[in-house]
């Protein structure tokens, strides 16, 4: 069944909260949106509604994280990482056990535009010491997904989908933080997608006829999986990285950083927004315009080979 991973986040939030009393929900004025509003409805005593007001909400889930508690704070995406100072002291520097979850993530937010995508959240926030960055792919790692962050001591960021994604995984074990997941096995040319971008590697997978790619669902962007990016890079020719991000301080340019660091043989090629600010479309036709899209990835893989 499709669904977009802020609906799974809503379902999962409310079930962790349901044996977790410590977990509490903070939202700015978007939680029919974020889908905090499951966790609303069925623990208002637990729920803080603050309004258009991100700074203050980021310095209360600081405040209830030394408290005790276990807050997830919810926005857009876009919203949270234009609050990166409040963030950088209020939960970086303070080490506070806070998770943040930003929905409407990439291009594939569609006719709300770009003031509401997320295009650069995780450039922004990925150089904060200690913050694991996570951007899983179908419902499932979703729910596993924020069973890690309820339970993981430390700041945690979850990076959710607006469109509808199909379902991947048969269970929540597949996901592990950390550690990437190998969908197919293959040889020369790996595919590396995180997000709804492992969908899109999947479906151009089966438009390569001949071609026979690794598929890669790269779920946990930070910490990033250096040993399986080092496996790669020394088994294949080519390395070829999607994000519905910017191709500046994402997936590409961290899986690019642990290659060159190690010395891998792979060549990289980076499939993403390309230093641009997205638009207002519906996902599909945003995806093929910017290159996202399975044929037009497939197409770059064609040109490669």
């Amino acid at each position: 069944m499709n669904k977009a991973t802020r609906d799974s986040f809503g379902e999962a939030v409310k079930m962790v909260g349901s044996t977790d009393p410590k977990v509490v929900v903070l939202d700015a004025d978007l939680s029919v949106s974020t889908k905090s509003i499951l966790f609303a409805k069925e623990f208002p005593d637990r729920f803080f509604q603050m309004g258009i007001a991100e700074q203050n909400m980021i310095g209360t889930a600081a405040g209830l994280a030394f408290a005790g508690y276990t807050p997830f704070l919810c926005s857009f995406g876009c919203f949270l990482a234009g609050r990166y100072e409040t963030i950088r002291v209020s939960v970086g520097y303070s080490r506070a056990n806070v998770k943040m979850v930003g929905t409407h993530s990439g291009l594939g937010t569609g006719e709300d535009g770009y003031t509401q995508m997320g295009l650069e959240d995780v450039t922004v926030l990925s150089a904060l010491p200690g913050l694991t960055i996570l951007q899983p792919s179908d419902h499932l790692s979703t729910v596993a997904a924020v069973r890690f962050a309820a339970s993981h001591v430390g700041p945690v960021y979850l990076r959710l989908t607006r469109q509808k994604l199909p379902a991947l995984y048969q269970s929540e074990h597949s996901f592990q933080m950390g550690r990437a997941t190998i969908l197919k096995e293959g040889r020369d040319i790996a595919l590396i997608g995180t997000g709804s971008m492992v969908h899109e590697m999947l479906a151009a997978s089966q438009l390569l006829q001949g071609v026979n790619p690794w598929i890669i669902d790269m779920h946990t962007l930070k910490p990033i999986d250096r040993s399986l990016i080092k496996s790669l890079g020394n088994s294949c020719k080519w390395i070829v990285t999607a994000e519905d991000h910017s191709t500046i301080g994402g997936l590409g340019t961290a899986v690019g950083t642990a290659l060159a660091e190690m010395g891998a043989s792979a060549k990289l090629i980076r499939i993403g927004v390309e230093d641009r600010f997205g638009e207002s479309g519906p996902a599909s036709e945003l995806y093929e315009k910017y290159g996202l899209s399975a044929k037009r990835v497939a197409e770059r893989v064609r040109s490669l080979l």
